[in-house]
């Protein structure tokens, strides 16, 4: 089965991404902020593995992994998140993915995130919406630019993901 026949929306999404992902609670007052880079891989036209770095102004630096699966029009998590994204129908656009996920080991906790690609497929606007027992817990706020789309070419030049721009 071709990954990117299946979710075209997503295919659309591959390559690198940096940006600035910024935290508000409730109330709206910002109470984290941090820079971003993230390495979507379509991988022989089959597997997603998405890689996201973060950095901090402090000089914090955070790396998670997140390997899906497809299933039908769905990219499937099942590792230390767990839950799914697809394109939104709705938009006759074609620029809206959502994704629900909760985090293993906190079934209160579950996000809802929406992703909406501009058309020249050059920038990302993306919100998440946390709940904790039902209740809003906080919202993330993710502008990002496209950096590169040969995510393979750009990974060997920087493989520690070090050297994410202002």
């Amino acid at each position: 089965m071709s990954l990117r026949a299946s979710l075209p929306f997503l295919a659309r999404n591959e390559g690198v991404w940096e940006g600035y992902y910024r935290y508000y609670d409730p109330s709206g007052n910002k109470i984290d902020e941090h820079k971003s880079r993230l390495i979507c891989r379509i991988i022989d036209d089959r597997d997603y593995h998405q890689t996201n770095v973060y950095r901090w102004s402090d000089g914090q630096k955070e790396t998670r992994d997140f390997p899906a699966e497809v299933a039908g029009t769905r990219l499937v998590f099942t590792n230390e998140i767990t839950g799914w994204a697809e394109a939104v129908d709705l938009d006759e656009h074609k620029r809206t993915m959502m994704l629900h996920w909760t985090r293993n080991g906190e079934p209160d906790l579950y996000l809802y995130e929406m992703i909406q690609l501009s058309d020249d497929g050059e920038a990302r606007a993306r919100v998440w919406q946390w709940f904790k027992n039902d209740r809003l817990l906080q919202r993330t706020i993710i502008d990002e630019r496209r950096v590169s789309t040969d995510w393979a070419a750009y990974e060997s030049l920087d493989p520690g993901y070090d050297d994410i721009r202002d």
